[in-house]
């Protein structure tokens, strides 16, 4: 799928991806996770603001970006959820322990 990419060209000369726009809206790289070569491509393995991980392809010869893979972050599951409120809970009554001393 072909997308709109706004990039900059880092230290090494590389074209590198900033941003870029998917359905309608824009997807901000906040990390980026890997980058290869491959012939006359590309290609970015990075983490969108929305927390989705996208594998990007330059094609070098004309500029063009591609979307070739995105993954979903996975939710949360009610145990996990659970588990975190229960932490939540002990550290904040050890909290309050300390404090009374």
């Amino acid at each position: 799928m072909r997308i709109q990419v706004e990039s900059f060209v880092d230290y090494r000369g590389v074209e590198t991806p900033r941003r870029f726009h998917l359905d309608g809206r824009t997807v901000k790289i906040v990390e980026s996770h890997d980058q290869w070569p491959g012939h006359d491509y590309r290609y970015f393995k990075v983490k969108g603001d929305d927390g989705s991980v996208y594998i990007l392809r330059l094609d070098e010869p004309s500029g063009e970006w591609e979307l070739t893979m995105f993954q979903r972050p996975q939710p949360e599951t009610l145990e996990t959820q659970v588990t975190q409120a229960a932490v939540k809970r002990e550290e904040e009554e050890d909290w309050g322990k300390e404090r009374r001393r």
